[in-house]
């Protein structure tokens, strides 16, 4: 029996052009609902000033609202309750979707619960986002942010608890959110990735880099740590010929830079800025391994990504990055912030022949087969039409 297309209204707090998982999540899911017949469209903060505007995109039309730039971040946009919640209840009214998805519960996905609650709308509720994710960019002491925390816990449970269903990316996410908010289900569901998309092609030809390469990809924000990478890098032996290249761009560019002059490793550290996506799959593959040493995690699709294009890989010991990795067998985990344990972590790997390389990558591509997307998206599709969380829950725990 054919299923009638459904509309669905996807509330993101942060949509590119922002770079940053959560946003990744959004267009990729906006995209794959479209190519499945649905009607999407997405509710996201206006990325400059300017009133409530309306983009026709390939893969939905997209409703942004008025926004105002956050004092303590250089990207973030802040969209004001008593602006957004009226303007969000309207879209509701006006649309009628079938179904309202929300991606977090500040802002734009607080206002799309509220409307979706009081015209009735099947709600499901994602979070990719921790509170204390926000502790670098609040102006307070550590008391007060204990605070903000506590009472952002406290209203996830209350707003997201509204949802038909609650989903997060990983199985420690979701224990987190039980732990810390109260929630009684919470379904791990992967954010998904394209497996073959970052995989070389037969008969493809793009050449490893000259020297060996240490990858980084995202952006050059506080909890990434990417100083602890460089660091590192300095720390091993200069006749390893080490170098970290990377990619991605954020608030931490300038200091990073002035650290790379510091320790005087220019010619081993590489900034390449943001790339567009045909790059960054080059990059993926020309790299020898990727490194994550971001404390911050939910799950790290770059660290998918990388595994998929079938790279060994030094993941931090923090959140959810430890499930990536089989110590030994795809990689090595080392201490959050530990410079020293990185450097000894690049150095052992480095070591090893490029045949062990290889086949550790091989493992690596095994393991982020189990994220393939289409998986995600047929069980969020599957939401979207009415499931329940003990419908989906058992079959992708994994």
């Amino acid at each position: 029996m054919t299923r009638r297309p459904l509309r669905v209204l996807i509330a993101a707090d942060t949509y590119p052009p922002d770079v940053n998982g959560a946003a990744v999540f959004g267009y990729r899911l906006a995209k794959h609902m479209t190519a499945r017949g649905h009607e999407v469209h997405i509710a996201a903060a206006r990325p400059g000033p300017g009133p409530d505007t309306v983009e026709y995109r390939d893969e939905a039309t997209i409703h942004r609202f008025r926004s105002f730039k956050a004092p303590t971040h250089e990207y973030f946009r802040l969209c004001l309750p008593w602006t957004v919640e009226p303007a969000m209840h309207r879209l509701v009214q006006e649309l009628k979707p079938d179904v309202v998805h929300v991606q977090c519960h500040y802002m734009i996905g607080k206002a799309a619960i509220l409307a979706a609650e009081a015209c009735r709308v099947r709600l499901v509720a994602t979070n990719h986002f921790m509170p204390e994710n926000l502790d670098p960019f609040l102006p307070f002491p550590q008391w007060f942010k204990r605070i903000v925390s506590t009472n952002s816990w406290r209203d996830m449970s209350r707003l997201m608890g509204k949802a038909s269903v609650v989903t997060t990316p990983t199985p420690l996410a979701a224990e987190t959110m039980r732990a810390k908010g109260g929630f009684e289900r919470v379904l791990p569901l992967s954010n998904g990735i394209d497996v073959d998309y970052y995989a070389p092609r037969p008969g493809e030809s793009i050449p490893s880099r000259e020297v060996p390469t240490v990858l980084f990809v995202g952006r050059l924000a506080v909890e990434k740590n990417v100083d602890v990478l460089i660091d590192a890098v300095a720390r091993t032996d200069p006749d390893l010929g080490i170098t970290a290249e990377i990619v991605g761009d954020g608030e931490q560019r300038d200091r990073l830079r002035e650290q790379i002059a510091e320790l005087g490793v220019q010619d081993r550290v590489v900034m390449r800025g943001h790339i567009d996506d045909a790059e960054l799959r080059r990059a993926y593959i020309a790299a020898d391994v990727f490194c994550q040493p971001g404390t911050a995690e939910l799950q790290s699709l770059v660290s998918l990504e990388a595994m998929s294009a079938g790279k060994p890989v030094i993941l931090a010991n923090a959140l959810a990055l430890p499930h990536l990795v089989s110590e030994g067998e795809n990689g090595y985990l080392f201490e959050p912030y530990d410079a020293d344990d990185l450097a000894e972590k690049l150095t052992r790997i480095f070591a090893k022949d490029p045949v062990e390389r290889v086949a550790m990558g091989a493992v690596s591509r095994q393991r982020a087969n189990q994220h393939a997307i289409d998986k995600t998206m047929s069980t969020y599709e599957e939401l979207y039409y009415g499931a329940d969380w003990a419908e989906t829950g058992q079959f992708f725990r994994s």
